[in-house]
């Protein structure tokens, strides 16, 4: 029966097989909806990766985002897959907490808003659901901002205002660390057990202004602390679901899930397969003590030159299978069983989690893999709409009427 649809008439008792899509008719429409829907993707680290690389904001530099085989992102790419809103990560290290966060930050966002002028005709800044949704229309790709760790605030609260009017719509409270607003889900010391005092003023602040706030990196004491504290729905910009990755606390709890929609707020799902398969993070560490083992007996670091080729040879041999398009279907798929339709979104963490992405989805050509898996799983087309970017402007569109 799966290549056909199975209607009963009770009127007249008649039993009638309709022939179903087949999977090329399915994939034609999961690329059309990618191109017919806008699809916003909470986080892509473009701008940290290409800071790395030594980017600079000369007009003949800024051709690399166009077209490259560098990272997950570019125009091309982006055109594709039906990408049209990534929020670009203004990602801020946890060693830059009172180290020059807010230079950094500045530099950053320096570097977006050069790449819109030098490519008008491709790019343009959204500070708004509107301005995106105009963009679309013009066939331009929106770099609506978010900024991945809040240290360049620097313990001023009118740094939120600041952050706001450069273009900052949402804020990651905190990244690897704790720091001066709150606890990370990555760090053990629990300075703040959750919030500190001026974090609170910090979320009470973001809902004034209209920033978004951020869930994801944070300690459950955070989020919970979050969750009553603010008065508008919040994000969680590129997390998936712990049921799938237990222990792991960077990921979401049911309950957590739960609640963030009772505050009618967005998941959006993380691509890495870390945080899509326990399995996956397990045997990398098991992979990883192995190589550590075999340069000490070489007598080797990771850092030496010597080390290199045997570094390289082993991850050859010693290839760790990854997550694949359906995984996220699956974290998609738990989240609505717990919550709804309405509560998840995409969040793949392009150019941030290295070569750990799921096959079918490796770079920002792939949405319609993604989507094809959706429809394949009996989710309408009103469905796929609101994941790929309803959910997360409603929430957008909430917090900025809260702030007027």
């Amino acid at each position: 029966m799966n290549r056909f649809l199975l209607l009963l008439s009770f009127w007249g008792f008649s039993l009638t097989l309709i022939p179903a899509q087949t999977g090329d008719a399915l994939r034609k429409k999961a690329d059309k909806l990618a191109h017919q829907f806008i699809i916003t993707d909470g986080h892509v680290d473009l701008p940290y990766r290409l800071r790395v690389q030594n980017f600079r904001l000369e007009r003949e530099y800024l051709g690399i985002p166009v077209e490259t085989d560098k990272g997950d992102f570019d125009y091309v790419r982006a055109k594709a897959g039906g990408l049209d809103a990534p929020f670009m990560s203004i990602f801020i290290p946890a060693s830059r907490e009172d180290n020059g966060a807010k230079a950094l930050a500045d530099s950053l966002i320096d570097m977006v808003t050069g790449i819109t002028e030098a490519h008008p005709d491709k790019f343009a800044l959204a500070h708004s659901p509107a301005a995106a949704e105009a963009n679309f229309k013009k066939g331009l790709i929106s770099l609506p901002m978010g900024m991945e760790n809040g240290s360049p605030i620097e313990r001023k609260l009118e740094n939120v205002q600041y952050w706001h009017d450069r273009g900052i719509r949402y804020i990651t409270l905190t990244h690897s660390k704790d720091n001066h607003i709150c606890d990370s889900s990555y760090d053990t010391t629990g300075t703040w057990n959750g919030l500190s005092p001026f974090g609170e003023q910090v979320v009470r602040e973001m809902n004034r202004v209209g920033i978004m706030v951020d869930i994801s990196h944070v300690s459950d004491s955070t989020f919970w602390q979050v969750m009553a504290l603010t008065e508008v729905p919040c994000i969680a910009s590129h997390s998936s679901c712990r049921k799938f990755t237990p222990g792991f606390e960077r990921n979401m709890n049911d309950d957590m899930i739960r609640r963030l929609a009772e505050n009618r707020g967005v998941i959006q799902i993380n691509f890495g397969s870390t945080f899509l398969d326990g399995e996956v993070q397990k045997r990398m560490d098991e992979k990883r003590a192995e190589l550590t083992k075999l340069l000490e007996e070489k007598g080797l670091s990771y850092e030496d030159e010597a080390a290199k080729p045997v570094i390289d040879q082993f991850q050859e041999d010693n290839e760790v299978l990854m997550a694949d398009v359906k995984t996220v279907a699956d974290h998609i798929d738990h989240v609505v069983s717990l919550a709804g339709v309405d509560y998840v979104g995409f969040g793949s963490d392009y150019d941030g989690v290295g070569d750990t992405l799921p096959t079918g989805l490796k770079d920002v050509s792939q949405y319609p893999n993604l989507i094809y898996e959706l429809l394949k799983r009996g989710y309408s087309e009103s469905d796929i709409e609101k994941i790929c970017y309803k959910n997360v402007w409603r929430v957008w569109n909430a917090v900025e009427a809260a702030a007027e």
